[in-house]
């Protein structure tokens, strides 16, 4: 697996949780954090997700916004928002094409196995769209979060 970092970050054209298609070009001049999970609800993601929902506001500070991007579809999405007060846009991938150009499909061990799916990871794009910060693998998902942020301090 390649790191991203120092390249042009893929563009994409996804549904978002707000109904509307987001690529990334809508974000230009900011910093964006993008983060892969594989599923809504489940133990790990849930820990993620409420990570960056309570730094939101200080990344926001920082001219940098986040997104979640999953397979689930925009349904499960919707809910997983509601149920955990999520402030920023979860973008579905039903097809993984976006997580396969950032490197976040493919296969990983899951209990032992080998299984295909997706390797939960996040890219910080800057404002010039090149990638400047790749985790190919985020060990600790509800310490992540602030691993970011401190990155994002640091820019």
């Amino acid at each position: 697996m390649n790191s991203l970092e120092g390249t042009k970050a893929p563009n994409f054209k996804l549904s978002g949780s707000d109904g509307k298609k987001h690529s990334l070009s809508d974000y230009k001049g900011k910093n964006i954090v993008i983060y892969f999970y594989p599923k809504d609800n489940t133990p790990g993601c849930t820990k993620e997700s409420c990570g960056f929902r309570d730094l939101n506001t200080d990344f926001n500070d920082h001219n940098s916004i986040i997104i979640g991007i999953s397979k689930d579809n925009l349904k499960s999405h919707e809910e997983f928002i509601k149920k955990f007060n999520l402030p920023f846009l979860l973008l579905s991938d039903p097809d993984t094409s976006v997580m396969s150009k950032y490197n976040a499909w493919g296969e990983k061990s899951m209990y032992g196995k080998t299984v295909i799916g997706c390797i939960r990871s996040t890219v910080v794009i800057g404002p010039n769209g090149k990638v400047i910060k790749h985790w190919q693998k985020v060990p600790k998902a509800e310490a992540h979060p602030a691993k970011v942020f401190e990155y994002i301090q640091s820019l």
